[in-house]
């Protein structure tokens, strides 16, 4: 009899780190039914699309309330499905203000629950570390230094590498792409990351060209900009604030413009991390609501919020949140980076160190293994 898998990705992150989760299992067992919420890339993979990451794309507190109602239809549906396919397992991706709130029901149902990619307890929440050892059957993680800490409270863990290095390993190479997009390789590039959801393009991206516009006015050089659109948002929307500038938009190659650029300006989140694993300096800038921005503060307990410093265990690249992350200050930090060779050379030397801390390719064809074996054993 064929088995069934009920897989949650709330975020485009989530999306293209499950995929070779989704790609691995179908791989082993090609009659597996794999069904959730994720987006194309996990669809394109084999996965039955339930919502789409697109659907559950809020950001802060308020926004979250906003839409209280339809995230509650989201987990009614989701239970409906579970109760009618009786799944043999649950794998949680990351997503957790959704996710650790739907564990506990899935094992109410005595269900087993997996979850990959581990919400940020190292930041938020210690606390919850408790209650994790009821919640999910078993945490697959990406960082090291997560493995040792869910260990200390008697938690199932296994550390699996980060899938980023596996993800990273077909980008085309600078001269190629380049050449694809009409600049010039001699000629500094500025990268853009404001988001992947289109809340956060709308919070950070005026900041950002604004940035640029400063840039470019006081900088002694020609300058390049290109701006990554998340896969999942629609292209033709940045129009309304690239049209005036010479800011070129490229769709379902940000690895390249990540890996390509001289100095990124990025919102706070994976990307980071997938950024400074190209070792490409940034300038990390993160807006919020004023409520969510004041309720971080109150809860969350660490001295950085990028990953990228997070991982290095120290404050590697700036960090301008909040009203800090203006045109002015952007600009300032930008153009160090572009006039100061020896602090661009030393941002460069501690990023490199990030990439030996992520693990060796295939995470999430282990993860997929190690979910096998347990829901097979169990026959």
């Amino acid at each position: 009899m064929s088995k069934s898998i009920l897989i949650i990705a709330g975020e485009t992150s989530g999306d293209t780190h499950g995929v070779a989760l989704v790609r691995a299992l179908k791989e082993m067992y090609p009659d597996m039914h794999i069904a959730g919420i994720g987006g194309n890339k996990m669809k394109n993979a084999g996965m039955e699309l339930l919502y789409h990451v697109r659907d559950m794309s809020f950001m802060g507190f308020v926004e979250v309330v906003k839409h209280l109602p339809f995230i509650f239809k989201v987990r009614d549906t989701l239970e409906t499905w579970v109760d009618e396919i009786s799944p043999d397992a649950v794998v949680l991706i990351d997503y957790p203000g959704f996710n650790l709130r739907f564990a506990k029901l899935m094992k109410n149902r005595e269900l087993p629950v997996y979850y990959y990619i581990s919400p940020q307890v190292w930041a938020w929440g210690k606390g919850r570390l408790k209650k994790m050892k009821h919640l999910v059957d078993k945490m697959f993680v990406i960082f090291p230094f997560e493995e040792e800490l869910y260990r200390k409270h008697d938690v199932r863990v296994e550390f699996v590498g980060h899938p980023l290095v596996e993800e990273v390993e077909e980008v085309a190479p600078r001269k190629e792409f380049y050449e694809q997009r009409g600049f010039d390789q001699d000629i500094k590039t500025i990268g853009l990351f404001p988001g992947s959801r289109m809340q956060e393009v709308e919070r950070h991206l005026d900041a950002m060209l604004g940035a640029v516009k400063r840039i470019r006015e006081q900088s002694k050089e020609p300058l390049q900009c290109w701006l990554a659109v998340a896969p999942d948002l629609d292209k033709s929307a940045f129009g309304d604030w690239t049209d005036e500038l010479e800011v070129q938009l490229v769709q379902n190659a940000t690895y390249e413009v990540m890996s390509h650029s001289d100095i990124a300006i990025t919102s706070s989140g994976s990307a980071t991390l997938e950024i400074a694993y190209f070792g490409t300096p940034m300038i990390i800038i993160y807006k919020m609501s004023n409520l969510t921005w004041w309720l971080g503060n109150l809860l969350v307990d660490m001295p950085y919020i990028g990953l990228a410093n997070i991982v290095a265990e120290k404050k590697v690249v700036p960090e301008l949140l909040q009203n800090d992350a203006n045109p002015g200050k952007i600009a300032d930090t930008a153009l160090k980076y572009l006039q100061d060779e020896h602090y661009y050379s030393s941002v460069k030397n501690s990023l490199s160190m990030i990439r030996n801390k992520l693990g060796e390719p295939g995470a999430g064809r282990r993860v997929a293994q190690s979910i096998a074996d347990e829901i097979y054993e169990s026959e």
